[in-house]
């Protein structure tokens, strides 16, 4: 018999700095992860999958996400929607110091679906951070989206970033697919295709014998 999850959404960080304040999104574009992130919410509504939103906090004189400012507050395509939990966080994982584990086991939550801000860090760790604790994880690749870096280790660009994260959630933590895609498992009741670390690597090996050999 086929299990049916039992899902929750967690709405990670999408706050007015990731649209207008200092870290910007830069791929996927913001305006589209937005629209998605709109439409994942109204999507788990629809279907009785309970909606949790985190908002991260830093002290009031902090250059990002400064408590009380305008980059720190929810913006409104999450603001404006219900949701059926609230949580604030200091740490990048929304399980890191909040009652997220807990709620979850409360409501026989078996399923996390991931969605905002960024794909390789708050999401990331929330990502790992649930299957480190047995559930089974949803990534929603383009309701997210990641900055580009530069520091001694080098430069990754914000495409960079968030395929190759992407890539590594597929291989063992969490099933990776767009909002369209989640829309259609919730739907239809279906599960996403997962992966392992093996397979990937498998993959990857034979993909690069073949552009050797051509």
């Amino acid at each position: 018999m086929t299990h049916t999850p039992n899902r929750a959404l967690v709405v990670v960080d999408v706050q007015n700095e990731y649209e207008t304040g200092g870290l910007r999104i830069e791929y996927p574009p913001i305006e589209g992860s937005l629209r998605k992130i709109g439409k994942a919410i109204d999507a788990a509504h629809a279907a009785g999958i309970p909606v949790i939103v985190v908002q991260q906090m830093a002290p009031a004189d902090a250059p990002l996400f400064a408590t009380g400012s305008h980059g720190w507050q929810l913006h409104d395509i999450v603001a404006r929607r219900p949701r059926e939990h609230f949580i604030q966080k200091k740490l990048p994982s929304a399980f890191a110091g909040t009652d997220l584990g807990e709620w979850l086991r409360q409501h026989g939550i078996d399923t996390l679906a991931v969605t905002g801000y960024m794909t390789h860090n708050c999401n990331d760790t929330t990502i790992k951070h649930a299957f480190d604790a047995g559930l089974q994880v949803e990534f929603l690749m383009d309701a997210s989206g990641s900055v580009s870096y530069a520091n001694r280790a080098g430069f990754a660009s914000a495409e960079e970033i968030h395929r190759v994260f992407s890539v590594v959630e597929q291989s063992r933590y969490a099933a990776v697919l767009d909002t369209d895609e989640w829309i259609g498992c919730v739907t239809d009741q279906t599960l996403p295709e997962r992966d392992t670390i093996h397979t990937s690597h498998q993959r990857a090996l034979a993909l690069q014998g073949t552009q050797q050999a051509t």
